[in-house]
């Protein structure tokens, strides 16, 4: 994650800026990104006390847009060092004090993004290794478990999203059973569509379908809600009573939807089978009997359970990255967008990730 170098505060009578980090030539890049989204419809009071190395490209940053905000309002400067004020006086002595940001080059910005990506993976393990770390002393205090929020986390997740599911899994049944019908009919093996449609949809496309929608309806609601409490200095709020944002936000919401997504993937089979018995009958002419004859010969329980099983890792992977990423927002709106676009893309992938992992033991395991 990268670091913030602004802190932003606002209060009724005016907005507080707390300057901090490295004011160098090697940040001001960064620090004017952060600087050009300030908004300063009030005075300001700015404080650069926390920042603990500086050069002169970061006081003619700091002096640039002190000009830009005295041209709207007010500001006061406080905390600034005694060598602070000494360079501070000595560049404004110039006439001109404008100078050109350096761009990033390709190999930098890729060193940038790889490290700031490495930092991102120990950051993430940190936060597993401190779920993990809750959800054990919860087994152990059982009176600590919050069931009704795992209800109700149960309830947004679950039973609310079975329209958009059983919608998604219907329509992708009838696309399997319409694209293969066509190849099959050439052979004429029609009545294998039922085997094509039935296998693919519970071991591989039912999980996945259900996943990816949760991911883009259920991840984002969590890294969006966590979001709005750290902006609005809830979760901050919680740790002075004493009270633990991971067992009170994250662990309820991980339980929920490790417990909703097989139930909602068992919901997507059946679906997706429906919508490839329409299709068949529509397009090939096999009756719903037959269909279903066919079903029972060739669907195994072991396939639903195969499918199953991918359920709670998926669940696991999709409401941990959202909680992660819901408390890794700063304090601005901005922030939230990123994290929740952040949030989907990486459920996504690692999901598919997981699943091309599960697909490999399925094969070496000879299931």
């Amino acid at each position: 994650m990268n670091k913030s170098f602004i802190v932003y505060k606002k209060n009724q009578h005016n907005i507080t800026l707390c300057s901090q980090g490295e004011w160098t030539l090697q940040t001001i890049h960064d620090i004017r990104e952060e600087l050009s989204q300030i908004i300063y419809e009030q005075d300001i009071l700015w404080d650069v006390s926390d920042i603990s190395e500086f050069d002169s490209s970061g006081v003619l940053l700091f002096i640039e847009y002190l000009e830009i905000f005295r041209e709207k309002t007010e500001v006061k400067v406080i905390g600034y060092s005694h060598n602070q004020l000494e360079m501070f006086k000595l560049l404004t002595k110039e006439d001109s004090y404008t100078y050109e940001v350096p761009k990033k080059r390709f190999l930098e910005k890729l060193g940038k993004d790889v490290v700031d990506t490495f930092m991102q993976m120990q950051e993430y393990i940190s936060f597993l290794g401190q779920l993990f770390y809750v959800f054990f002393i919860t087994l152990i205090k059982t009176k600590n478990i919050r069931i009704k929020e795992m209800v109700y986390h149960i309830h947004q997740s679950g039973f609310n999203a079975l329209i958009i599911i059983g919608l998604t899994s219907f329509l992708v049944g009838m696309v399997i059973a319409y694209q293969g019908s066509v190849q099959l009919a050439k052979f004429g093996a029609d009545i294998f569509i039922v085997d094509t449609v039935a296998i693919s949809i519970t071991r591989e496309l039912g999980p996945m379908i259900t996943a990816i929608v949760i991911a883009g309806r259920s991840g984002s609601a969590y890294t969006a809600e966590i979001g709005a409490m750290k902006i609005t200095e809830e979760i901050a709020a919680m740790r002075t009573m004493g009270f633990d944002p991971f067992s009170f936000l994250v662990l309820p919401r991980v339980i929920a939807l490790m417990i909703s997504l097989p139930l909602l993937i068992f919901f997507s089979d059946i679906m997706g089978i429906l919508g490839g018995m329409v299709a068949s009958s529509m397009q090939l002419g096999i009756s719903m009997a037959q269909f279903i004859d066919r079903l029972y010969e060739v669907l195994e329980v072991k396939h639903y359970i195969l499918g199953m099983i991918k359920g709670p890792v998926f669940a696991f992977i999709i409401a941990s990255v959202g909680c992660y990423h819901g408390l890794q927002v700063s304090h601005n709106t901005e922030s939230i967008g990123k994290n929740t676009t952040k949030s989907v893309v990486n459920s996504i992938f690692m999901v598919i990730a997981f699943d091309a992992l599960f697909s490999v033991i399925y094969t070496k395991l000879g299931l």
